[in-house]
């Protein structure tokens, strides 16, 4: 900076920024910052004095302006043929006296706390969803409840119905804990923000049953992943029908298509194994005869497989609902192990 303006008495402010390879712009912000006199501000000649501020503000706390805005009591004032400040000063007056706030009732949206759940074995975590599936009728469309295993996959309870019912959802959740033999303290049921989820009713059976219930945050699609995800399979099988003409047509396709979702479908999240297998502990025995066959393949092979000897895709230690992050080190590392 001293030597910009050393250099700039002889030649000019813009070619000595030019050959000292400053920009112009903070030549000129270091210069006013360096100009800039430290201390109080000094008052204005022309602004109002205490007594006329004073006056002001006891103007604007009077009954008839009190909860009118200033625009509106610079006018006022002025068919009454009086002058006391602008609208910008009384605005000014009152923000020193924070008087100045929103008096409309505002929507103020909650914090909604990001739901980070973890499954290490089945019968931990369900994640709970409502689809619809479309009618010949326009317009009407049949209800698809599905409850699935968080870390197997595995859909433990479903139901076709005409409506989406808090009722409806209060009997299937009932029956499907009992079929599966859930324990209090055992289970978090997950699901979004539908009106069926949030019921009362449903909250006070989790309650009675000792589950803990979550929600996914309001507009936050990956909040619900899997049941996301199982939606999608059932709706992009090549059987499956742009419409249905009978409640009991989506049942019976309903009823195919769970059976084949739990025990042939190689599920690519959980090492090609099927739901059914990982939820009743087959996960071992799968494991071990496909071992086997690869050990075999080796064997009689070796060439084949130029890194090394094949091992069978493994089934996750756990499975997560938004990991939580972990925290950055200074070097732009992380703690994650």
């Amino acid at each position: 900076m001293t030597a910009v303006m050393a250099l700039a008495s002889s030649v000019g402010r813009a070619p000595a920024c030019a050959a000292l390879g400053m920009s112009r712009a903070s030549f000129y912000r270091r210069l006013v910052c360096r100009l800039r006199r430290p201390g109080v501000r000094a008052t204005p000649a022309r602004a109002l004095s205490s007594a006329e501020r004073d006056a002001v503000l006891s103007l604007l706390h009077e009954a008839r302006f009190v909860d009118k805005a200033p625009a509106e009591v610079y006018a006022t004032l002025l068919d009454e043929e009086r002058y006391l400040c602008s609208i910008s000063t009384m605005y000014r007056l009152l923000t020193q006296h924070q008087e100045v706030r929103e008096r409309r009732d505002v929507l103020r949206h909650p914090q909604y706390t990001k739901p980070e759940l973890l499954a290490t074995a089945p019968k931990q975590v369900w994640s709970w969803d409502i689809t619809k599936l479309r009618s010949l009728a326009k317009w009407v469309h049949y209800h698809l409840y599905v409850i699935l295993d968080l870390f197997s996959r595995y859909v433990v309870g479903w139901m076709v119905a005409h409506r989406e019912s808090a009722e409806l959802a209060h009997r299937l959740l009932e029956d499907t804990c009992g079929k599966q033999g859930i324990a209090p303290g055992q289970l978090t049921i997950h699901a979004d923000r539908g009106t069926s989820m949030t019921s009362n009713s449903v909250a006070l059976l989790l309650a009675d049953l000792g589950v803990t219930k979550t929600h996914s945050r309001p507009h936050v699609s990956n909040d619900n992943p899997f049941s996301e995800s199982q939606f999608k399979t059932m709706k992009y099988r090549p059987e499956f029908p742009d419409r249905f003409g009978l409640i009991e047509e989506a049942r019976g396709f309903c009823q195919n298509f769970f059976h084949w979702y739990n025990w042939e479908h190689r599920h690519s999240g959980i090492g090609l194994l099927t739901p059914g297998d990982v939820h009743y502990g087959k996960t071992e025995d799968v494991l071990r005869v496909r071992q086997s066959v690869l050990d075999s393949a080796y064997a009689a092979h070796p060439e084949r497989f130029v890194r090394k000897a094949p091992t069978p895709p493994v089934v996750p230690d756990a499975v997560w609902i938004n990991p939580p992050t972990p925290p950055v080190l200074a070097n732009g590392g992380d703690l994650r192990h």
